[in-house]
């Protein structure tokens, strides 16, 4: 397929409420919708960094650099027309991952829809309703943090997954174990613990948690390797999880038992698959994380996360649960736990024009 034009779109969508983790606190939500329109179709992607490099060095006026200056000029110059031409140029180019999946996951949008497909088939998974997992940030105190389990427990959902830093651990834990007995548990540290930490992390076991998730810095794979060693709870990468290469290494020096795939953060679908691939290779269980992104970012997540080694609900939650509005046709709905893909092809949700125009904040329209 002839690409005709690609067109970029900054939105920009308010949170329902702010959310904060170890990192910092945001209250609106931005994503750059790619959009690639060949042979009469539109195969739409999202590059859906946060607001002041919240998890990673991306921003949004960054991924927007990056895409308008070097990865679409690359793309045309390349005469891409298809997910794996596309996928050859940000090899070579390299850089943003954010950048990279907006537009490799708008290429695979177009792909599925050219096939008359949706896109979990061509993924590789099946058409199954997608677990979802509920995820808190940090709250203002114990019972605000109580008051919003409970409130998002009644949709059904499978786990519950709460955000963590020192000082922020055992009390919390402790209160959610109090009141919801044993459901199934799991915390996020965003890196925001040392090495000196061990063993409080430690005696984070007396609390059955299905993981632990990133306690370290990304970078430091040997620190989690020491951590797993001494503690039963499985430790899983995210922010650590970078790339096949990254995971190699972890799985090599024991640093987890489990990995969060990101398609933002491993730079797009066909990087997720390969990550996907390599943990079933060793037994190696996998799950679906979110930034959380828009619909699109979303939807694309649910699609992937079919695939058979995920093994524990997704972030994936329903569009009103963080957004006063989202950017997708129809939204993505929790029920009873579960999310259904609707039927379709492609993403199998389409761009909901209205709100994004009402959201958008730029736009650009590149052509060959």
């Amino acid at each position: 397929m002839k690409v005709e034009r690609i067109t970029l779109t900054h939105v920009r969508i308010p949170l329902v409420k702010p959310f904060r983790n170890s990192n910092g606190e945001v209250s609106e939500k931005d994503g750059i919708l790619v959009r690639v329109d060949a042979g009469g179709l539109a195969g739409t992607g999202e590059a859906s960094p946060m607001s002041g490099s919240f998890y990673f060095d991306d921003t949004p006026a960054s991924v927007w650099k990056f895409l308008t200056e070097r990865l679409i000029p690359a793309a045309f110059a390349a005469k891409v027309d298809s997910v794996a031409s596309v996928n050859r140029v940000l090899e070579r180019t390299g850089g943003s991952p954010f950048a990279r999946a907006g537009l490799e996951t708008a290429f695979w949008d177009l792909e599925a829809r050219a096939a008359g497909k949706p896109l979990y088939e061509l993924l590789g998974g099946y058409n199954v309703p997608v677990e979802s997992g509920l995820a808190v940030g940090i709250t203002t105190g114990i019972p605000a943090l109580i008051g919003t389990i409970e409130k998002y427990l009644a949709e059904g959902y499978k786990r519950v997954k709460i955000k963590i830093q020192p000082g922020w651990d055992v009390g919390p834990l402790g209160e959610i174990r109090q009141r919801f007995g044993d459901i199934p548990l799991m915390v996020d540290a965003n890196g925001a613990y040392a090495r000196e930490d061990i063993p409080h992390l430690c005696s984070l076991d007396a609390f059955g948690l299905v993981m632990i998730e990133q306690p370290f810095p990304g970078n430091d794979l040997r620190g989690h390797a020491d951590l797993q060693m001494k503690i039963r709870t499985p430790v899983c990468l995210d922010e650590g999880a970078e790339d096949v290469a990254a995971v190699r290494r972890a799985i090599r020096m024991k640093s987890c038992r489990l990995v969060n795939i990101k398609i933002q953060r491993v730079g797009g679908l066909a990087n997720a698959i390969a990550v996907h691939d390599l943990c079933a290779s060793v037994g190696m269980s996998v799950w679906a994380g979110t930034m959380p992104e828009l619909g699109i970012g979303g939807a694309q997540t649910l699609h992937l996360a079919t695939l058979p080694n995920f093994s524990y609900p997704t972030d994936v939650e329903s569009s009103a649960r963080w957004f006063i509005d989202d950017v997708i046709e129809p939204l993505i709905t929790v029920r009873e736990g579960m999310i259904s893909i609707p039927a379709g092809t492609g993403n199998c949700y389409e761009p909901a024009e209205a709100a994004i125009g009402r959201f958008r904040i730029a736009e650009r329209v590149f052509k060959p």
